[in-house]
């Protein structure tokens, strides 16, 4: 068993408590914007993902091609360490994805919209023509 004074014991707890406490207070002000940063790459990155699934590298190459520069730019500010230049850049791509994204659906809609008018107009024009009075002559 171990026979230890009892202060001594305290001693190496009051020890132990306080080299714990100031490994996280170092971790903490290490980098307090790195874990928001890289979050926001991540989202950000997840949004040209999508933007490009939803068919914007097509309907809206313009906005694509600026979120994919901006999320260059932030995995190039957080390998620097810069985080907050890579915060407001993967936040700048991840509007720029959500507006390609947004352009890429509205296209389509327009595009289904426009072949619904299209099939509308040649079903209007076959019961015109089946109604049509027919001359007996």
């Amino acid at each position: 068993m171990d026979q230890q004074h009892p202060m001594t014991r305290l001693l190496k707890s009051v020890a132990v408590a306080a080299g714990s406490a100031g490994v996280l207070v170092l971790a903490g002000c290490a980098s307090p914007q790195k874990a928001p940063a890289t979050a926001d790459v991540a989202v950000s990155r997840n949004a040209v993902d999508n933007a490009v699934s939803a068919g914007a590298a097509e309907l809206a190459p313009a906005e694509v091609s600026m979120a994919r520069d901006k999320m260059l730019r932030a995995n190039q500010a957080l390998a620097a360490k810069d985080y907050k230049m890579a915060r407001e850049l993967a936040i700048q791509a991840q509007a720029d994805a959500k507006l390609a994204q947004s352009k890429a659906n509205s296209a389509k809609a327009t595009a289904a919209a426009n072949a619904l008018d299209e099939d509308l107009r040649v079903l209007r024009q076959e019961v015109d023509r089946l109604n049509a009075p027919t001359s007996t002559q």
